[in-house]
This record gives structure tokens, C-alpha cells and sequence, in this order.
């Protein structure tokens, strides 16, 4: 790649100015869009960079919006993919009933961003966490969070008795991931009816989340799999209101079993996240019309440089390990046939080129695709909003790190 002069100088002026802008605000404007400084393109961006497609991501959101315009079950996006208050805003300016969030400290970042209600998906086991929840939900009292333990319910009972507010309580079941939650029947029953029974507490209803069936290859297996799973689901809740108890919420589900929760009779909302950026891992599972799940545009990628290429048939480039989650299989390239990425070192990742690759050569910039976005988000403190080659604006990934 050749660069002019006048193409490096203002490449540098408009890059310091980028990094000089995020430094003077990055304090104070933690939960907004940061306007840039000057123009930018993408490919002045310094590498490597964490880009969205505002196209793409705009699209995903009005799809799920418009899928669950019809419905009786309304849609709570999870935050745990973007954890982005500027993301979270547009979900809900879009119609969705609230956010849910991993964390207490997840929690704390939404809120902070003026973004309300809030569920929180996993239970909290300690003093420190259920003063942080108490402080939390003295602030937005439409805050609400899961249980799967007596315990832990008269923990919660007694936290918020002595801070004189009434906490809003999801029972947690175990839809089989064995992660969370407390086992379906007669437990759940139990466990309900002593939320219902605490005076500081409102039973406001259940979680029931089957993460593992979200990535059951092909739709026909995952549909199966996932309404079977459902149905035992819909046994438990059955038994609770026939035990005299209120259970207006019935939340769970994710992007890989977006079109068939709005199959399950009485469930209310579903969780779904990583729909906005539509990684790998999720494409690979196939989808209802074939075996590339393709509802929702890949709208996030890494931009990397071409940096060095010591022997011939490979290039290397300036993202690696420390760029992705590696959990998955390695990132794709976008705009280029015939080359494979595989990681070379915590900063480094190889191009390796076949007979029939398009030339790279050092200098070039590549865009990657996200194996597991979730995780691969929480490397970043930062978003660029790309509208084709132009980038808009910066988000700040508030949630970066809140992972207590």
C-alpha cells in the first residue's frame, strides 16, 4: 500500500486528535456517543480496533423489533454482549420492556447511563454484592434480580427490610444447563412460595434460561430440543399458579431460539443479545431457511494491519490473541477469498495465503470477523460507528471489565 505524504499527515493529525478527544471526555461521557474531533475514515483508525456497522446493527435492531411487534412475548435484549448504555437506549427507544445484565456491576453501569428497568440474570452470594443491589435499587426501584436459594432469599428479604424498600424478586429454574437455578417441580414451587411470603419481597416471576440449546446446529434439532425443554419449563410455572402464586414474568431465550420462544405459550419476554452484532459462532448454527443462521447481519468486526511478512505464503497482522476470545474457532476475513487466520501470539495473528489468495501486503488493512462477540466486546474500551468508510462517532463499551 502506498501512503502520500498528505495521505500520512492526515492520517496522524486525525488519529491524535481521536485518541486526545477519548482522553478529555472519557470521564465524563462514559454513557454517550463521543463526536469526533475531525473526519475519519475506518481505515485511519489505529489498529487494532473493535468497529460496528451502524447499517447492520440498525437492521438487526429494527428486525427483532419488528419480529416481536406481533407477539404476545415482548423482547428484554441482554446487555452482556454489548455492555453499552449508548446500545442499551436505542433497544429500548425501539419498544423493548427493559435490559437485563449479568452482573450487579453490569447493573451499575446501566443505570449510571439513565438506562431503566434493569433484571439482573445471576443470583448475588454476598454481604458486599447485596449492599451494592440494596444501593442499586434504592436508585431505580424497577430493578430486579434472581434467586435459586432460601438463603438467599431471606438474605434479600432482610437487606431490604432494613433499607425500607420492597425488592423486586425472579425465581431462577434450571432449564437443564445445570449452571443457575433451582431444579424444576416441586423445589421451584417451594422456593416461590417463600419469595411470595417475605414481606419486603414482590414475586414479580421466573427465569428459565437454556443456554447450551441456543447453539444446537440446525433449526429442526434446536427447535425440538428447545420446546421439550420449555414444556417442563411450563409444567413448573403451571404448578406455581395452581399453588395460589402470582407469576406474571416468564423470562429466558436468546438469539439462537429467538423464532421459537414466540412459540411457547406463556412466555412472556425473551433475552435475547447477541442479535445486534451476530458473531461466528451463531451464524454456524444454522437458521430456519438453512444451515447459515442469517436473520441478523454480522455488523461487528475487528480492523487489523499487515505489519510484517518474514517468509513467504503468510502475512502477519497486529491483532492476536489479546484481540479476540479465543474460546471459538479463529476470526474469518471479510473481503478476502483463500486466506485463513490462525492466532500467532498474544499481539500477532497469520494470514496464510493459498494458490488462489488475493494479494495482502504489509500496510494493508483487513477486517476480521468476531468468533464470540460477547467476550471479544469485553476486550475493548471502545465501539467506532462506521457508516461505509466513514466513522461517525465512538462509543465508550461502558460495561468493559464489570464483570463482579
Amino acid at each position: 500500500m502506498s501512503i502520500t505524504r498528505r495521505d500520512f499527515l492526515g492520517s496522524s493529525i486525525g488519529s491524535s486528535a481521536v485518541l486526545a478527544e477519548l482522553t478529555a471526555v472519557e470521564t465524563g461521557q462514559r454513557h454517550r456517543p463521543i463526536p469526533l474531533p475531525a473526519e475519519m475514515r475506518l481505515w485511519d483508525l489505529a489498529t487494532p480496533a473493535l468497529v460496528v456497522d451502524a447499517d447492520s446493527l440498525e437492521s438487526n435492531l429494527r428486525k427483532m423489533r419488528d419480529f416481536y411487534s406481533d407477539k404476545s412475548a415482548m423482547l428484554r435484549p441482554h446487555a452482556k454482549t454489548h455492555k453499552c448504555p449508548v446500545i442499551a437506549r436505542q433497544q429500548l427507544d425501539l419498544g423493548a420492556i427493559g435490559i437485563a445484565v449479568a452482573k450487579i456491576s453490569e447493573a451499575e453501569v446501566m443505570v449510571e447511563g439513565g438506562i431503566d428497568p434493569i433484571l439482573i440474570t445471576s443470583p448475588i452470594a454476598t454481604r458486599g454484592k447485596l449492599a451494592r443491589l440494596l444501593a442499586l435499587a434504592q436508585q431505580t426501584p424497577r430493578l430486579q434480580i434472581v434467586t435459586d436459594r432460601l438463603q438467599n432469599v431471606r438474605d434479600l428479604n432482610d437487606g431490604a427490610a432494613a433499607v425500607g424498600i420492597k425488592l423486586q424478586v425472579v425465581v431462577d429454574l434450571n432449564a437443564g444447563d445445570d449452571r443457575t437455578g433451582i431444579m424444576l417441580g416441586e423445589p421451584a414451587v417451594t422456593l416461590a412460595s417463600e419469595v411470595a411470603r417475605a414481606e419486603s419481597l414482590e414475586l414479580v416471576g421466573v427465569q428459565a434460561y437454556a443456554g447450551r440449546l441456543q447453539h444446537v446446529v440446525g433449526w429442526e434439532a434446536r427447535r425440538k430440543q428447545y420446546v421439550e425443554m420449555m414444556e417442563q419449563v411450563m409444567e413448573t410455572v403451571t404448578a406455581m399458579r395452581q399453588a395460589g402464586l402470582d407469576i406474571p414474568t416468564v423470562t429466558g431465550g436468546g438469539t439462537g431460539t429467538y423464532d421459537i420462544n414466540s412459540e411457547i405459550d406463556g412466555m412472556t419476554d425473551i433475552q435475547a443479545g447477541s442479535y445486534v452484532f451476530m458473531d461466528d459462532n451463531y451464524r454456524d448454527v444454522g437458521g430456519r431457511l438453512g444451515p447459515v443462521f442469517n436473520d441478523f447481519d454480522s455488523s461487528l468486526f475487528v480492523l487489523a494491519t499487515a505489519i510484517s511478512q518474514p517468509v513467504q505464503g503468510q502475512i502477519t497482522v497486529d491483532a492476536g490473541i489479546k484481540a479476540f476470545a479465543t474460546d471459538k474457532e479463529p476470526p474469518r476475513l471479510r473481503d478476502f477469498k483463500g486466506v485463513a487466520y490462525r492466532f500467532g501470539g498474544d499481539e500477532h495473528g497469520i494470514l496464510n495465503f493459498t494458490e488462489s489468495s488475493e494479494p495482502i501486503t504489509v500496510g494493508d488493512k483487513v477486517r476480521l470477523t468476531i468468533p464470540h462477540c460477547d467476550p471479544t466486546v469485553n476486550l475493548y474500551d471502545h465501539l467506532h460507528v462506521v457508516r461505509g468508510e466513514q466513522v461517525l462517532e465512538v462509543w465508550p463499551i461502558a460495561g468493559r471489565g464489570r464483570s463482579q
